[in-house]
């Protein structure tokens, strides 16, 4: 029961966190990744509460929208977790999550590793690619104010995590940036078979914009 309450009193705390939120970062984006991760912590042996929260709490303050701030995410989580009364042991696997989820550029150690964070990080990856990743990547673009697409603008997919951070290149690079890697980085069984699908679907999605752009079809 007390599972049950701190749940519901997660969902709402979040919902009113993002409720002025960016399309591709708000609690839609949550609740989509939070039904990811229980259907994915299904076929693993992992502590559920853990994987809940995490995935309930990833983004609650997106350092993106905080001038890069990477520690008020962790620090907002924590604050509310404490008030709720969580064990330590719990905020600090929890804080893991949100401080180990992110992609950044593909091109940094990652410190921690969990089989929850690896539920909810799959979880997170399947909400950027398919056609919630397109509609997402080009929300965020426009966002922005990114160019659509500029051939003469060619994808760097050896930027630093710095690099990445900063970029301000047009939304189609974004796919070969990130989008379409993240189908061999996924760390489940479950999560690699969700992401043949969505994966597929962006490939065809590419397929058909580029002969839109040249007059083939």
């Amino acid at each position: 029961m007390e599972h049950e309450i701190l749940i519901k009193n997660t969902i709402s705390f979040v919902k009113r966190a993002l409720e002025h939120a960016e399309g591709g970062h708000d609690w839609f984006h949550i609740e989509r990744v939070y039904k990811n991760t229980l259907a994915i912590a299904k076929t693993e042996e992992c502590d559920l509460l853990v994987c809940q929260l995490g995935a309930l709490l990833h983004d609650i303050a997106d350092s993106k929208f905080h001038n890069g701030d990477e520690e008020i995410g962790p620090k907002t989580a924590r604050k509310f977790l404490e008030n709720e009364s969580v064990s330590e042991v719990v905020i600090e696997h929890v804080l893991n999550i949100i401080k180990n989820i992110s992609f950044k550029g593909g091109n940094f150690e990652k410190k921690f590793n969990s089989i929850e964070l690896q539920v909810v990080q799959d979880a997170d990856r399947l909400d950027a690619i398919g056609a919630i990743g397109i509609a997402r990547c080009f929300n965020y673009g426009g966002f922005k104010n990114r160019t659509i697409y500029s051939p003469d603008v060619k994808p760097n997919l050896s930027m630093t995590k710095e690099e990445y951070k900063n970029a301000e290149t047009p939304t189609i690079n974004h796919f070969y940036e990130k989008l379409l890697l993240l189908k061999d980085k996924m760390n489940t069984e479950s999560g690699k078979k969700m992401a043949e699908k969505r994966h597929h679907f962006m490939e065809v999605f590419l397929e058909q914009f580029y002969a839109e752009c040249n007059g083939e079809s």
